[in-house]
């Protein structure tokens, strides 16, 4: 499995890429195997301000529906439109092209208590 080390990373499974105060938000290489075949990602808070671990979207795969949580507060400025026709790019490049949404930061103080690739790779026992 892959954990870039460039990322962080939540218990509840997504990732963060920082650039700025802007990042970009996805779910791991281990959530989209654990879930299965994604069929659909349903994100409607485009403009919203999602508090830390607060609901941001869910994700639909064959067997079940899961809620995504946002890593840290922050406004969702962007859906990645490719997932509203190709949902399966979250199977295929979960760090990549399946990336769900941009975010601006708004607590940047918050980051610190995001997992580095190693401590995540614990949690789930890779």
């Amino acid at each position: 499995m892959n954990f870039p080390t460039e990322l962080k990373y939540t218990k509840d499974h997504e990732w963060i890429r920082i650039e700025g105060d802007i990042a970009t938000v996805g779910i791991t290489e281990f959530a989209q195997r654990e879930l299965g075949d994604i069929v659909y990602v349903d994100i409607n808070t485009i403009g919203k301000t999602i508090a830390k671990e607060e609901v941001f979207g869910t994700v639909e795969a064959v067997k079940t529906v899961s809620d995504l949580f946002m890593p840290i507060t922050a406004e969702v400025l962007e859906f990645n439109k490719a997932l509203d026709t190709n949902p399966e790019l979250v199977n295929s490049d979960p760090y990549g092209e399946g990336w769900m949404v941009k975010i601006l930061i708004q607590d940047a103080a918050e980051l610190t208590a995001l997992l580095n690739a190693d401590a995540y790779q614990s949690i789930i026992g890779a």
